[in-house]
């Protein structure tokens, strides 16, 4: 049985370093996108098949409605940094009257505009791998999937319950979402540097 995945993790000053770094003078959601993704947990493939209108108001809060596996819904309330990205992103981009419309498109020519055509999977990777290059933090040391486990192991460092993580990730178990806390890595290497020979 797997006990802990193998998906590399930022620490929350390389996730905030990272986030920083995105270049947001154009339409490109880069930073909105990413930031989805380490404060809703969301997976890449969810991410992507979101609409304008899965973004949306509900009382004072805006909140975030996923495309999960087997055709399924999660809605989470939006962090606020997210949301600070999220609003940002579809100002810029004029995407608040079209609410069919893909939230992240693909860009296209020199200008970075926006087409009607969804991005992908394969995509974003490549916008991860673009991102982390000009970030200084290696790109080596990322994937689309690392904004989920990083959200998760920042959430579980600051408190958070393994069983509240489940329902934000929309996990089955909570040995699934287990497999996303880094938490112990670090009691495990200062457990380890007390060895003084």
């Amino acid at each position: 049985m797997v006990k802990k995945g193998k998906t590399p993790v930022l620490t929350a000053t390389e996730a905030r370093q990272l986030l920083n770094s995105i270049d947001t003078s154009t339409l490109i959601g880069d930073r909105a996108l990413i930031a989805l993704m380490c404060y809703s947990f969301a997976r890449v493939s969810a991410a992507v098949t979101m609409n304008v209108e899965d973004y949306y108001q509900q009382g004072k809060r805006s909140w975030i409605r996923l495309h999960e596996k087997g055709g399924k819904f999660h809605e989470v309330p939006a962090h606020h940094s997210a949301e600070e990205y999220l609003d940002a992103y579809i100002t810029a981009a004029g995407l608040g009257d079209d609410k069919k419309s893909p939230l992240f498109g693909t860009a296209t020519g020199k200008n970075a505009t926006l087409s009607a055509e969804r991005m992908s999977r394969t995509d974003v990777f490549r916008m991860v791998k673009r991102t982390g290059e000009g970030s200084g933090i290696g790109i080596e040391r990322i994937c689309c999937h690392t904004f989920r486990a990083t959200g998760i192991t920042a959430y579980l460092e600051n408190g958070g319950t393994i069983e509240h993580a489940q329902a934000i990730a929309a996990h089955e178990s909570p040995r699934t979402t287990k497999l996303y806390d880094r938490t112990n890595d670090t009691l495990t290497l200062d457990e380890i540097e007390r060895i003084v020979i």
